[in-house]
C-alpha cells in the first residue's frame, strides 16, 4: 500500500479501496466518503499518514468540492511507493487482503455462484458494523443507535431467508481480518438462529441480536496495552479485562440509550451456569436468557475463528468442545438447541468421506446429525468436482457413504493447491 499525507484528505473524498491507518486498522472502507469528523479524529490522534491502494474521487462533482490540485496530489501520493509508517489506534482490527500465492482449483465457499450475492451482504454488514465500532471507539454515539438497529434488522432478515449461506460464511468464508466487527456480526447471526429456534418473540430476538453485536464493545474502552498485549496478562490487567462487560453495559444503556434488556445481555454474557463467571457470579436461570445465548455463540465463534496465536478449529471439534461442558459454563437446554441448529458437522464444514471424496456440508439434519447433505469438491481420483447439482450427496440416502473425519482449512488448502 502507498502512503498519503493526512492533510491532503478532504471531506467528501472517497477511495476505490479501503484506507488504513496502519496494517491492522481501517480508517474508511471502500466507497465511504470521508467526513469532517473523521479528519478531526485523525488530527486528535496525531496521525499524519494513511495508506491505501485505492483511487480517490469525490461524492460531489462541483469544482468547490473537488479541487483539482487536491485530487491530483492524492493520486500522485497513491502512485508513489513509500516505506510504511507504523501507527496504531484502539478498536476493531483489519488485515488487508493479500494476493494468493496459488490460484485454488476449487472456488471458496463465498465464490460459488449461489453464494456471491449473500457474501456481498455479509461483508457489507461487517463493514457497517466496523464503522459503528470505530465511532464508539472515538465516543461518537449520536447515530450509532439507529445504525446498529438497522444492522440488527437486516441480520434477522438474512437468517430467515439465507440461513445456510450465512452459517456457511462463519465457518467456510475466507475473510481476512475484520476481527472485532466480524466476531460481532457472526455472534449476532448465530444468536438470531438460536432465538428463531426457541421461537422467541420479535422484540426479544431483536434485543438479543443487538446485545450480540455489542457484547464486546467494552473492550474499546480498555487501554491497548492490555487488549493488544501478546504475553500473559498480570493479575491487575486480568481484572481490568474482566471489567469489559461493565463498560459495555455503560455504553449500551448510557451512551446508546438502549433498554436494559439489551444491557443485561452485554453485562452478563461472561456469567456461567455454575456461578463461577463474572462480573457478579450469577448462576443458572438468574442469568438473562439472551446473555446465556450469547455466551454459547461467542464461545463457538471464538473457536472457529482465525487467531494470531492459532489456526481456527474445525466446526466439528468446536461442537465437541461445547458438548464436553457438562453444565459448567453453559445452560444445557440452550446448548442442546444450539447443537440441533448447527449439527455435529456444521454447514460449511469440509469433510472426508469413506470413499475418498472431499466435500462441504451444505445442509444439516437435527434428526440425523451424522448424515448431512454434502457437496463434493474433490472426487475419488483427487480431481476437482464441477460445481453442479450432480455434486450433491445426501448421506441419509447413500447409506454406504459416511464421514470419516472433518478437515481443517490447512488440510483442505493442501489438497486444493
Amino acid at each position: 500500500m502507498k502512503n498519503i499525507a493526512a492533510h491532503l484528505l478532504k471531506p467528501g473524498m472517497l477511495f476505490s479501496k479501503p484506507v488504513y491507518i496502519d496494517e491492522s486498522n481501517i480508517f474508511v472502507p471502500a466507497g465511504i466518503p470521508i467526513r469532517e469528523k473523521d479528519l478531526e479524529n485523525l488530527k486528535a490522534m496525531g496521525i499524519e499518514t494513511v495508506k491505501t491502494n485505492g483511487i480517490p474521487s469525490f461524492v460531489d462533482t462541483t469544482a468547490e468540492a473537488r479541487p483539482e490540485k487536491t485530487a491530483k496530489a492524492v493520486r500522485e501520493a497513491v502512485e508513489d511507493p513509500e516505506h510504511p509508517h507504523e501507527m496504531s489506534m484502539p478498536g476493531p482490527h483489519y488485515v488487508p487482503d493479500k494476493e494468493p500465492e496459488k490460484e485454488n482449483l476449487i472456488p471458496s465457499f463465498q465464490e460459488t455462484p449461489e453464494n456471491k450475492g449473500a457474501y456481498r451482504t455479509y461483508m457489507q454488514l461487517i463493514e457497517r458494523m466496523n464503522m459503528e465500532l470505530l465511532r464508539l471507539s472515538s465516543r461518537e454515539t449520536i447515530t450509532a443507535n439507529h445504525s446498529i438497529g438497522t444492522i440488527s434488522a437486516q441480520i434477522m432478515q438474512v437468517v430467515r431467508n439465507q440461513r445456510e449461506q450465512f452459517v456457511g460464511f462463519i465457518l467456510g468464508a475466507d475473510v481476512k481480518g475484520f476481527d472485532m466487527a466480524k466476531s460481532a456480526v457472526n455472534c449476532a447471526i448465530l444468536a438470531a438462529l438460536m432465538a428463531k429456534e426457541l421461537k422467541l418473540p420479535h422484540h426479544k430476538t431483536l434485543n438479543i441480536i443487538i446485545g450480540a453485536l455489542l457484547h464486546d464493545s467494552g473492550m474499546l474502552r480498555l487501554p491497548k496495552e492490555i487488549t493488544e498485549k501478546r504475553g500473559e496478562l498480570s493479575e491487575a490487567e486480568r481484572q481490568r479485562m474482566r471489567n469489559h462487560p461493565v463498560l459495555a453495559h455503560r455504553i449500551v444503556t448510557k451512551e446508546l440509550n438502549y433498554h436494559d434488556e439489551v444491557g443485561e445481555v452485554v453485562l452478563q454474557h461472561h456469567e456461567r451456569w455454575d456461578g463461577q463467571g463474572y462480573p457478579h457470579g450469577l448462576t443458572g436461570d438468574l442469568i438473562d436468557k439472551g446473555a446465556r445465548i450469547v455466551s454459547i455463540v461467542d464461545a463457538f465463534e471464538a473457536m472457529v475463528s482465525q487467531k494470531s496465536y492459532r489456526n481456527p478449529m474445525v466446526g466439528n471439534q468446536a461442537i465437541k468442545n461445547l458438548l464436553a461442558d457438562n453444565s459448567r459454563r453453559f445452560d444445557p437446554d440452550l446448548l442442546k438447541a444450539f447443537v440441533n441448529i448447527m449439527g455435529i458437522y456444521p454447514i460449511g464444514s469440509i469433510v472426508l468421506l469413506n470413499n475418498g471424496v472431499v466435500a462441504r456440508v451444505s445442509e444439516t439434519r437435527a434428526d440425523a446429525p451424522l448424515r448431512p447433505k454434502v457437496s463434493a469438491l474433490i472426487d475419488e481420483n483427487k480431481k476437482p468436482v464441477k460445481d453442479d447439482k450432480s455434486a450433491v450427496i445426501d448421506l441419509l440416502q447413500r447409506k454406504s457413504l459416511y464421514i470419516t473425519k472433518p478437515l481443517s482449512i490447512k488440510e483442505f488448502s493442501e489438497l486444493n493447491a
